[in-house]
């Protein structure tokens, strides 16, 4: 599967990309994750990829064009490989957008390509909604520009994937893998831990040895999300 992102801030990725499950994700060809900065699509010397606002108001706008420009060329590019299949989305990160969720991500997951547009400042031109497939939020929150909410899609997306955690059951039982509930505590060693005059036992049904007994705790123990997704 192939991750592209458009952003004025390329080296934020660095770091988290290459870490943990997603840079393994990454060696096993499981994913391609290819960041371009936006600056590159631009024809003047300053490499401006934002204005004033029409109408007057605070903060600047990224421009269309520059964004129209940035995904066409990266779509045109991939046609040889992934067009074809028509199986491209192209995303855009905004704190107006719809939620999303663990249902989204194993929506998502069934494609070869996401494109994931980072604003940045106080918005970009309403205009780049025609040229996009969905706008993404992750919270009822405002950030200064949409690099982590592409990360945490990339995240949720790339975990989902055949072969990217080492237990395929990894990604079965946990939180939101079933729309409203949320995992069972989970537990491991020591299995009592004294602090002060205090012993937090682990619950001795999980050390029983009764598998049977044992899903029927962690099933009365996983709870409903108290929120509508």
């Amino acid at each position: 599967m192939r991750f592209d992102i458009i952003t004025i801030f390329p080296e934020i990725f660095s770091s988290y990309f290459n870490e943990s499950i997603i840079k393994r994700a990454q060696d096993k060809n499981v994913i391609r994750i290819n960041v371009h900065n936006l600056r590159d699509w631009t024809t003047d010397k300053h490499k401006t990829v934002d204005d004033t606002p029409y109408g007057g108001g605070a903060g600047m706008i990224m421009k269309v064009d520059i964004l129209h420009k940035a995904i066409e060329s990266i779509i045109a590019g991939h046609k040889p490989t992934i067009a074809k299949k028509n199986k491209t989305k192209i995303i855009l990160l905004s704190a107006k957008g719809k939620k999303w969720n663990q249902q989204l991500a194993k929506k998502y997951s069934k494609l070869d390509n996401v494109v994931l547009l980072c604003g940045r400042y106080e918005g970009v031109d309403e205009r780049i909604v025609n040229f996009v497939d969905d706008e993404i939020s992750i919270g009822d929150y405002v950030l200064t520009g949409g690099e982590i909410p592409a990360m945490i899609i990339v995240d949720s997306i790339t975990r989902l994937l055949p072969g990217v955690l080492g237990n395929k059951a990894s990604n079965q039982d946990e939180s939101h893998s079933e729309l409203g509930i949320l995992e069972y505590p989970q537990y491991t060693r020591p299995e009592v831990y004294p602090v002060g005059k205090k012993k937090y036992k682990v619950p001795g049904i999980l050390l029983s040895g009764n598998h049977q007994k044992i899903a029927g705790w962690r099933k009365n123990k996983s709870k409903k999300t108290t929120h509508t997704p």
